[in-house]
């Protein structure tokens, strides 16, 4: 039998059937998936073969194959350097996520955000969310942001679930496809999807004043069908955002203007930091391309990796998974 897994804990997976029926499965073995070094070799999202086990009082699966990716999203694995963490595979749009102070999103966060979707071939769009909220100040913040983006060829769109500004059209940018909503713990991802689908009730808490962060309140990945025609992965909120598995030579080709002018380089093989006769540095002197975006380049480049999400959701997937066993 084949499904879609729409929840992942760890050890078992949600899978919906062909027929629409979901079935908690197992996976069987030990799964090696070819030039991937996953912490987690299922993830939401991926299609795969399953069989019926029928030994107990519930009927469960076991998970024997997980069929081709057409794409999927990671991040670095929390503890283990060398490895990443599939966020969720086969999506059709991502859309980041992004509020200025309420918690603040920084550029540097989301450019490693839209270096890993160009990576991995998946449409990204940023979406300034909880925009009722912005004083002056504030607001011509979100508004240069949004101009550094759009200029470079990002889509760019302007939510409030509070007031209900954007939300239809973000609906329409859903319908027909399968959309990640990804960003840091707070900035209103499951309120957003609640907006949209109010029969859901996904959890939400309110921002930390003190701290001016989220709370965590999405624990796993999990897709969902909506009413409009649309699916949504909801993910837990992202702290930090390792780049995995690029070379150096590589990670200018992910900035869209960068990729633009690197062919007008003198060398071939230009990293763009010291040296002579390069397009990206002369665009950099005449304001065509964003410092931020530069500076965000240069730490990727330079690998530092300092800001990965702690996963404080460790001790409830070990949970989850004794309290089934026990089942």
């Amino acid at each position: 039998m084949t499904g879609i897994v729409y929840k992942s804990t760890g050890s078992w997976y949600t899978v919906k059937s062909t027929e629409g029926d979901f079935i908690e499965c197992r996976m069987k073995g030990k799964f090696r998936i070819k030039g991937i070094k996953s912490t987690n070799p299922i993830a939401v999202g991926d299609v795969v073969d399953y069989e019926l086990e029928e030994t107990s009082d519930t009927v469960t699966g076991t998970i024997y194959k997980i069929h081709d990716r057409k794409n999927y999203i990671v991040r670095k694995s929390v503890n283990l350097s060398h490895q990443m963490h599939i966020i969720a595979s086969n999506i059709d749009r991502v859309f980041l996520l992004i509020t200025i102070n309420n918690p603040p999103t920084t550029t540097n966060f989301i450019d490693r955000f839209l270096v890993t979707a160009e990576a991995y071939g998946i449409e990204a769009i940023l979406v300034f969310n909880k925009i009722d909220t912005y004083d002056e100040a504030t607001l011509d913040e979100q508004l240069y942001m949004q101009h550094i983006y759009e200029q470079i060829g990002y889509k760019c769109l302007r939510v409030s679930s509070t007031e209900g500004t954007g939300i239809e059209e973000l609906k329409g940018m859903m319908i027909g496809k399968v959309s990640m909503f990804a960003g840091h713990s707070g900035v209103g991802k499951s309120t957003l999807v609640n907006k949209m689908e109010p029969s859901l009730h996904l959890k939400t808490t309110v921002i930390s004043e003190q701290s001016k962060q989220g709370q965590h309140t999405t624990t796993f990945a999990e897709m969902y069908d909506l009413s409009f025609g649309a699916q949504i992965i909801d993910t837990p909120g992202i702290k930090g955002f390792g780049i995995v598995d690029m070379e150096k030579e590589e990670i200018s080709g992910y900035f869209p203007e960068f990729f633009k002018l690197k062919d007008q380089c003198k060398f071939n093989n230009c990293l763009h930091k010291d040296e002579p006769h390069c397009a990206i540095k002369a665009a950099l002197d005449k304001d065509e391309i964003s410092w931020s975006r530069y500076k965000s380049y240069l730490k990727i480049l330079e690998g530092d990796e300092e800001n990965f999400r702690t996963d404080i959701h460790n001790e409830d997937r070990i949970a989850s998974d004794e309290t089934r066993n026990k089942q």
